[in-house]
């Protein structure tokens, strides 16, 4: 999403080489790309840890492209907020077109060489499409709230943080104002993403601490 602002951070990083160092044979052993999923809830370092990833399979002589989940909203930011605000019932995974970005990983997967995806202007509101070439990347991962949910994924990693324990980050990325109306959406969006943990292969948790739940 052109707009966003991520901070990569030192738990992130150490986070991301103890996962890539459990993963990086298994990775290496296809013949094809591997997809890799980060979900958790708002806030709790989504998109900075698929970055991490990303940065620490580098050494490894492997690239990453990444997808971000906001740029496949069905309504760039703003037009979707006043939604929720009319409707509280559009809160949830419909929000967002998981199907394109179930294509865009299966197409990853079958070894496209690039991708016309959906890109969110967040300044200007608007959504307007872009090219990503995957070139050599041999990992893609697509990071956001309802990630557990695609179908074409290798590997899933679940953030185990809720909504107090990111309000800080949430502050930092400085992406949204806060009040009554958005903490009761974060709290829905608790409900529904705190059930996709029985979904992850990979766990991370409030301190950053990495398990390892089904490798």
């Amino acid at each position: 999403m052109k707009g966003d602002i991520i901070i990569v951070e030192e738990h992130h990083r150490q986070a991301a080489e103890r996962i890539v160092a459990k993963l990086i044979d298994e990775i290496r052993g296809r013949d094809r790309r591997t997809t890799l999923t980060v979900a958790g809830e708002s806030g709790s370092g989504k998109s900075e840890s698929a970055q991490a990833i990303a940065e620490a399979l580098v050494p490894h002589g492997i690239t990453a492209a990444v997808l971000q989940q906001d740029d496949y909203f069905v309504h760039p930011p703003r037009t979707n907020d006043r939604t929720r605000r009319a409707n509280l019932c559009w809160v949830g995974p419909l929000e967002v077109r998981l199907d394109l970005l179930d294509e865009h990983l299966a197409a990853a997967r079958e070894g496209a060489s690039r991708i016309t995806k959906p890109l969110v202007i967040y300044e200007e509101d608007r959504i307007t499409e872009e090219t990503l070439t995957f070139g050599e990347a041999g990992v893609v991962i697509a990071e956001g709230t309802y990630t557990s949910l695609l179908e074409n994924v290798d590997r899933r990693v679940f953030i185990a943080r809720n909504r107090l324990d990111t309000m800080d980050h949430r502050m930092k990325r400085g992406r949204e104002e806060f009040d009554p109306f958005i903490e009761r959406v974060l709290e829905i969006e608790h409900e529904i993403i705190s059930a996709h943990r029985s979904r992850a292969d990979i766990l991370i948790t409030r301190d950053y601490e990495v398990g390892f739940v089904r490798i």
